[in-house]
């Protein structure tokens, strides 16, 4: 009951006031973060009340109420962005969540509020407070995506904060007609976040 309920907060709209198992998940003080070992990350996730892996599932886990409603979780050893050698294989540097919901649509609070449940309000306070780095897409890179007939390049709409203890990276598939449907919000090292945004800027 306390999986499933935890579960539809990340699923429904935003608007719903969080369970009071929910509050109780929102304080709790046991988490992992990017910078942690990959043991560590793998204990927290298995642990954890909404995230709950299946067998078989360690850094990646995957929720599904319908096919038209999905919720994915990931803990990685490689910075954001183009994949790169990294000689520490213990060390988690990204988390990431997205979203996808057909139905209800996704908005930036939505995700928002899928931050605040899977860690804590430590954390959302953070990302709350934390500076706006970079925004994307701006009207150049629309009328280039628009010419080169790349719809997807052109709904891409994101964002990066860095936070006095973490750098964050949301982005949603925003299409010029109707609604969201899929989103994501990335945790990641600080010392990561130049290399992300100068791909960003140059992608």
């Amino acid at each position: 009951m306390l999986k499933q309920s935890l579960f539809k907060l990340l699923i429904l709209s935003c608007s719903l006031v969080p369970s009071l198992s929910a509050e109780i998940l929102l304080n709790s003080p046991v988490q992992a973060l990017p910078g942690e070992t990959t043991e560590d990350v793998t204990a927290w996730i298995k642990a954890h009340p909404t995230l709950q892996p299946k067998q078989g599932e360690r850094l990646f886990v995957s929720k599904s109420d319908t096919a038209a409603q999905r919720f994915t979780f990931q803990a990685s050893v490689l910075p954001p962005g183009k994949v790169t050698f990294t000689k520490d294989r213990n060390k988690i540097r990204t988390e990431r969540m997205t979203m996808f919901d057909a139905v209800n649509g996704i908005t930036l609070k939505r995700l928002e509020e899928s931050l605040r449940v899977i860690y804590n309000t430590d954390v959302y306070q953070d990302y709350n407070d934390a500076q706006i780095v970079y925004q994307y897409p701006n009207q150049s890179a629309i009328n280039t995506a628009r010419l080169a007939k790349t719809p997807i390049r052109e709904a891409l709409q994101g964002e990066l904060r860095v936070g006095d203890r973490y750098a964050y990276w949301v982005e949603i598939a925003q299409p010029r007609t109707g609604k969201a449907i899929t989103g994501k919000i990335t945790v990641l090292l600080k010392a990561d976040l130049d290399k992300l945004e100068t791909e960003l800027r140059t992608r």
